[in-house]
């Protein structure tokens, strides 16, 4: 045993006598830690303010609580609406769900997963010698409000592309951490009802016209009877999908069964009409400070 003449600290250069110190010193650092908790317990008993004063002061912080002032935060959309002909007619929308040129087996397999929540909606296998803006015209043509471009890489479902008819905007997502529903534990069987739509924390400008994108994929009214609800859950940027069934046991409980299927999406692009001017795109840059969020 020495004394570092710098830090002026023991040095034990026994590894055994160190961790039994160590150990010594921890165990009292929790006695005296519990001590205080019961003492503090004991005072709040006696007076309740003084606990509720506590939990005022004792607000865990998290990214979201520190998250950087976004001015545009619960504003209302500014000039156009591009979903209006969504918003002020009750017409359903019709949907045409496809594929990039030569994919593989598991864009087929993510668009019948699509197709199995998403009402009202048609899959067109993709013709190589036809352009985005050809098959919007085609969509267009036939009465449909959107087009749904499911991209595939390396046999990996990698990007969404939702484009609303006839002239636009177009959005593209990122898509990760897709899991299938029969791979859920416990999941349920889902039905053909029309799905009840929660949509969460869409607060600026931008996540306003992103929740109104997903808002107008899905039915005016649901059919509650089926009792089943798909949620986009946004947190961070990331826009996590979730599906589920619901049954209410008495009046102060309800019971969830998850359905599936689940996925991860991720705004990366927004572009003015059938993919020309950019509007919008992440940046790696955007990722630098992780308290700013732009959804």
């Amino acid at each position: 045993m020495g004394v570092d003449k710098e830090t002026n600290r023991i040095q034990i250069k026994n590894k055994l006598q160190r961790q039994k110190i160590f150990a010594k010193l921890k165990h009292q650092k929790n006695k005296q830690r519990h001590k205080e908790r019961q003492a503090r317990a004991k005072e709040e008993r006696e007076n309740p303010e003084l606990r509720d004063e506590r939990l005022l002061k004792n607000v865990t912080q998290t990214i979201e609580t520190k998250r950087v002032f976004d001015e545009t935060i619960n504003h209302e959309i500014e000039g156009g609406d591009d979903f209006s002909s969504y918003f002020e007619t009750t017409k359903d929308p019709k949907v045409l769900i496809t594929t990039n040129a030569n994919a593989k087996k598991p864009a087929y397999k993510f668009a019948d997963m699509l197709m199995d929540f998403l009402p009202n909606c048609t899959f067109v296998k993709r013709q190589r010698e036809y352009t985005m803006k050809d098959m919007a015209q085609f969509c267009s043509n036939r009465g449909y409000t959107h087009l749904v471009v499911v991209n595939e890489d390396k046999k990996v479902v990698n990007g969404i592309t939702f484009i609303y008819l006839p002239s636009g905007p177009t959005f593209y997502f990122s898509v990760s951490s897709f899991i299938e529903g029969k791979k859920i534990e416990g999941h349920g069987k889902a039905t053909n009802h029309t799905p009840e739509l929660i949509l969460n924390n869409f607060s600026t400008r931008l996540g306003n016209t992103v929740g109104r994108l997903l808002q107008s994929l899905f039915p005016h009214k649901p059919e509650i009877q089926g009792r089943q609800a798909v949620t986009f859950h946004n947190q961070r940027d990331f826009i996590f999908f979730r599906r589920h069934r619901y049954i209410f046991r008495n009046e102060e409980k309800v019971g969830l069964q998850e359905l599936g299927p689940q996925f991860t999406l991720r705004l990366r692009r927004i572009q003015k009409g059938i993919k020309e001017e950019v509007e919008w795109e992440h940046r790696p840059d955007m990722d630098r400070d992780k308290r700013k969020f732009y959804i």
